[in-house]
């Protein structure tokens, strides 16, 4: 499987703006553009935040190949009935370009936004679990009964279905086991940042090994359940290892890095699109378009 390289588009532009970014991201020739699916995060909590879905919906409206999905979705705000509906929605608008990007959320200003206490991991894991599994069903089947721990379905009705069959993919954020267990049952690709353990005080070639390591581990669960490895995608979004931004200050520079994942398994890399005056992606935009245009070709080569 080749390396694909996609990027991520923060949802923090008027869409007078935000049209000329998405546009801009399918004539740079990126495979997929993905945007964040929260309510606030991070040093924007007090900034622009626009809705991912309608988001996705508007740039489904001015693009025409490039795939498009959330990077991404969490059970933290979201409840699988008025979320699968909304993507069967999308998927029929964009003619079948869309993957969810799902993983069980974290701590953050999602966790808290509607006024429950933040939950446990476990519970986290647990309502994944849960979260996924009606997911799937309502977006393969027209009319489900479901009666899980945590979410359920009373004859909830997805018609006419997915343009992409059986459903839409999945892409599906985990690096602990029972996620991986679930990414392996589900998934049509995998998503990992690498070991957040790892961000603050390790060092490049930790997290490298970090993120081989990962993908031995859902290589091992999809064998597990019987799925061979080199057909489901390993999606990387950068951004948050110890190299920070120095992959992306030159083509050589992000070549370099991205060489060395797709030899440890990752088949798609996930850049964030430029954002002045950000702590996190700051990164000069011609550098940025040149790395887009440039390195493909050079990983192919």
């Amino acid at each position: 499987m080749s390396l694909r390289l996609s990027t991520v588009i923060l949802p923090i532009y008027r869409w007078a703006e935000g049209r000329k970014v998405w546009e801009g991201a399918e004539d740079l020739g990126f495979h997929a553009a993905y945007t964040y699916d929260h309510l606030s995060w991070r040093s924007f909590r007090d900034r622009t935040w626009f809705g991912a879905i309608p988001t996705l919906t508007a740039a489904a409206g001015v693009t025409d190949r490039m795939r498009l999905g959330t990077l991404v979705t969490s059970p933290n705000f979201r409840h699988p009935v008025p979320l699968a509906k909304e993507l069967m929605t999308l998927d029929d608008i964009s003619g079948g370009r869309v993957t969810l990007g799902v993983g069980a959320g974290g701590t953050g200003f999602d966790a808290t936004t509607l006024g429950q206490q933040p939950w446990t991991p476990k519970e986290r894991a647990d309502r994944f679990a849960d979260f996924v599994e009606l997911l799937d069903r309502l977006l393969s089947q027209g009319d489900i009964t479901f009666n899980g721990r945590f979410y359920s379905a009373v004859e909830a009705r997805n018609i006419p279905g997915c343009v992409q069959t059986p459903r839409l993919p999945f892409a599906i954020a985990a690096t602990g086991p029972r996620g991986m267990q679930l990414a392996a049952k589900y998934g049509q690709a995998w998503v990992t940042t690498g070991d957040p353990a790892l961000y603050e005080a390790g060092t490049p070639q930790e997290s490298l090994d970090a993120v081989r390591g990962q993908v031995e581990r859902i290589s091992a669960s999809l064998r597990d359940a019987a799925r061979d490895p080199d057909d489901v995608p390993k999606v990387f979004l950068t951004g948050f290892t110890p190299d920070r931004a120095a992959p992306f200050e030159s083509v050589d520079a992000f070549v370099d890095f991205a060489g060395r994942h797709a030899e440890a398994g990752i088949t798609e890399i996930v850049i964030h699109w430029p954002i002045p005056d950000t702590p996190e992606f700051a990164y000069d935009q011609a550098t940025f378009e040149r790395i887009a245009t440039e390195a493909p070709r050079q990983l192919t080569s």
